[in-house]
């Protein structure tokens, strides 16, 4: 005698329970496979602390790295209110207080876990730093310029040739001679403050500057600049910060800091009309301020422990699918069973 209708459904749900359980079984046991998790995002700060003001950076790279150095990326750029931390040597404590602002600007960027992590470093530039090359930076060298005429010309009336014409100011005398660039000590027959008028005339200016270098201890040498400090050839691109509107207290010098620089790149540097247009003025490259800051920070993350990326055992998304699907075929066809067995009325 052959089986009932419902013998012949209930039998066929039994049967593809079993299949699709067995399927979902096997599928199972496919070995599955080691997947790199995202890496988290590692952080630090620099204060560029200048003889004017103070910067702070804040970069970010991811922490497994590439070829032991972050890629970094710039994340804040925030000036810092105040003067620059050398005119708090009277108190400390105020100099910390300054930084404070810039400091809860990067806190909000940083997860909260990572707070005690991220490492703070404080460089010093312009006339915080006055050592090797050094003394040729902006401060020194319009502190260097004045000696420099004053020696020329000892009179209680400064002519200043860079200073545009008209232009008149007193100067106090003595601080120009603490600095350790400067090796010369004030006339005895001039006065503590000085007076200083410019008359505005930039052959005199870049006259004036050339003095400050000693291109004649290069003679020779391909492979140096001034002062006998070794080069390499000029190749490639090159970028130099451009300057920022809204500094009218820094306006008498522009003069001056323009012939420097141009004598400092044509002269110094050795740019000539071939290699110029490969100098480019810019305040930002790939959406990151130009400064030493950069590379100082780039330089740090290679003795920054790199995080070794996370993994993960997962199988592929076809694998996952199929085994989801047979699990819910064999559930379904069980249920069905189930069901056919007690509600479908014997024939």
């Amino acid at each position: 005698m052959g089986l009932s209708r419902k013998e012949q459904v209930f039998l066929a749900l039994l049967g593809a329970s079993g299949v699709s359980g067995l399927t979902a079984l096997i599928l199972l046991l496919v070995e599955a496979t080691s997947v790199l998790l995202p890496t988290d995002i590692k952080f630090g700060i620099v204060f560029d602390a200048g003889s004017s003001h103070t910067s702070l950076f804040l970069y970010q790279w991811l922490a497994n790295k590439e070829n032991g150095t972050g890629v970094v990326s710039q994340a804040l750029a925030c000036q810092v209110e105040g003067p620059g931390i050398s005119s708090y040597t009277s108190n400390a404590a105020q100099a910390g207080e300054s930084l404070q602002g810039c400091l809860e600007e990067a806190l909000v960027l940083i997860p909260e876990a990572q707070h005690r992590k991220t490492p703070t470093f404080l460089g010093a530039t312009a006339g915080m730093r006055l050592l090797s090359y050094l003394c040729f930076g902006r401060d020194q060298m319009l502190s260097r310029l004045l000696v420099g005429l004053v020696q020329s010309r000892p009179a209680a009336l400064l002519r200043h040739p860079c200073y545009l014409s008209g232009y008149q100011t007193t100067l106090a005398l003595g601080p120009l001679y603490e600095s350790p660039c400067v090796h010369a000590t004030p006339p005895l027959s001039l006065p503590q403050n000085l007076t200083v008028e410019g008359t505005g005339n930039p052959g005199a200016c870049v006259s004036a500057i050339r003095e400050l270098f000693n291109f004649s201890s290069c003679q020779g040498q391909e492979d140096c600049a001034f002062d006998g400090v070794y080069q390499p050839p000029l190749r490639g691109q090159f970028y130099v910060e451009a300057s920022y509107p809204g500094q009218d207290r820094w306006l008498r010098d522009y003069c001056a800091s323009g012939l420097y620089i141009l004598t400092l790149l044509h002269e110094g540097y050795g740019f000539s009309e071939e290699t110029w247009p490969s100098l480019e003025f810019r305040k930002q490259a790939g959406g990151v301020d130009i400064g030493w800051t950069l590379g100082y920070m780039l330089n740090l993350t290679g003795m920054i422990p790199a995080d070794a990326p996370a993994q993960w055992r997962a199988e592929s998304y076809g694998v996952w699918v199929a085994k989801v699907v047979f699990m819910v075929l064999a559930l379904v066809a069980v249920v069905g069973a189930a069901l056919v067995q007690l509600f479908w009325l014997q024939d």
